[in-house]
């Protein structure tokens, strides 16, 4: 960005000074957020306990399977709140670079 912070509403107005963006959702939203994660935390540490006590290779796949949707339903919930407040803010300031933006995580969420 050429040292240069765009300043832009929402997701994007509190740049800190090493340029990572800053969302702002609601509290409600970051509590599922981080409760889902916790949970997803949990089932990580189980599924290396299985692998350490070796149990069948189809129970541990499936318990792999399971945590892999549970991170998809955080990326829906985040997409979707971002979709709602973040992009819907940016387009009504004219700021269409970030239809682009969410394109591209969308298209790599679904590889």
């Amino acid at each position: 960005m050429n040292g240069l912070v765009k300043e832009i509403s929402c997701c994007q107005d509190k740049t800190e000074k090493n340029g990572h963006i800053r969302s702002h959702h609601d509290e409600k939203t970051i509590q599922q957020l981080i409760v889902r994660m916790n949970r997803i935390e949990g089932q990580i540490r189980g599924i290396k306990g299985m692998i350490e006590r070796r149990d069948y290779c189809d129970d541990v796949l499936n318990q792999i399977s399971s945590a892999q949707a549970a991170l998809d339903g955080v990326s829906k919930l985040l997409l979707e709140k971002h979709m709602k407040s973040c992009v819907r803010e940016r387009l009504e300031t004219g700021d269409t670079e970030v239809v682009d933006e969410v394109l591209k995580t969308v298209f790599r969420m679904m590889r």
